[in-house]
């Protein structure tokens, strides 16, 4: 836990998931003023969108932050790559495609580089192409996801014993208790996207908010197995009209269209669920409260020391 701390000069082993195009420089600078490392997710946005958002970041903190590049969702991959050097970011995510071919310019410059990964097969490639951390993202996990469905807490304990770069947890955690079984796996720390959309600084829709504290343990689906583009959201109308659309044969080129980065932003920013989705994890049947982020990385990290203490003194050697 220590080393990645040190690694991304952060205060906690937290780290934010790359949000795609509802990424904002408001919710990033307050995760890496709390300690953890704030993320902004580039997703298609224009290299001008990205780059505004990351000079507001910059603006509004000192601390630490990452860029997320997702390489096969992005139009704009190599650009991306030009702003993260442009503007001296230190640490960049790469998930959704192969991120050795960027891997020796980024070390070349100074920058340790996360590669997202959902499988032992996936995480040896990217140790051996030379990242410098995983982040092993279960199927528990919101937004676009893995067709192999493997869960947290089966990945995360293979892949750590298989590797020797430190291994983050994602997919499913979202408090104290979620950190510490984490950590007991082998993880160095953890990634959360779901639960940062419920505090207080997230510039999210209000509805966003409310159907996560009122979310039971059931109440996201997964869109997309038929054409082979996993996505777990929320269950709501629109999500609804696209299973019954796949139900009847919707076509890939189709369903693409549909989950595009426009209908995110109609659910997530404007709370329409009738013509938009709102992406969650499975984590979303243990949000309760909305915390500022400080409030919740703090009390996260006071929890997972306390529960690790409770649980070895409730036992005698």
């Amino acid at each position: 836990m220590k080393h990645i701390c040190e690694l991304f000069s952060i205060q906690y082993p937290i780290i934010q998931g790359g949000m795609g195009n509802i990424s904002n420089a408001q919710l990033t600078a307050a995760v890496s003023k709390a300690g953890g490392l704030g993320t902004i997710g580039c997703g298609t946005m224009t290299p001008e969108q990205v780059e505004a958002i990351i000079l507001e970041t910059k603006d509004k903190t000192h601390n630490s932050f990452a860029l997320n590049i997702p390489i096969n969702v992005s139009p704009y991959t190599k650009e991306m790559i030009q702003l993260v050097l442009k503007h001296n970011i230190p640490i960049v995510s790469l998930s959704a495609g192969n991120p050795a071919p960027f891997i020796p310019l980024l070390h070349e410059k100074g920058i340790k580089v996360i590669a997202v990964v959902a499988s032992m097969k996936q995480a040896q490639k990217a140790e051996a192409a030379g990242a410098d951390v995983l982040v092993a993202e279960g199927f528990e996990a919101a937004g676009i996801n893995s067709s192999l469905e493997l869960t947290t807490f089966t990945l995360i304990p293979q892949i750590s014993r298989h590797v020797t770069i430190p291994v983050v947890a994602a997919g499913g955690i979202g408090d104290g208790q979620g950190l510490a079984a984490a950590l007991m796996l082998g993880a160095a720390g953890v990634q959360l996207g779901t639960r940062l959309i419920a505090t207080k600084e997230a510039p999210f829709h209000s509805l966003y908010k409310q159907r996560l504290l009122d979310a039971g343990d059931t109440e996201t689906v997964i869109l997309g197995r038929s054409v082979g583009q996993v996505r777990r959201v929320l269950k709501a109308p629109y999500a609804t009209r696209i299973i019954d659309l796949e139900q009847s044969g919707l076509a890939s080129e189709q369903y693409r269209d549909m989950t595009s980065e426009d209908h995110h932003i109609a659910g997530a920013i404007q709370g329409d669920v009738e013509n938009g989705f709102m992406n969650s994890g499975q984590v979303a049947g243990l949000i309760e409260h909305i915390p500022t982020v400080k409030e919740l990385l703090d009390g996260m990290m006071n929890d997972a020391r306390k529960q690790m203490e409770d649980r070895l003194s409730s036992f005698t050697v």
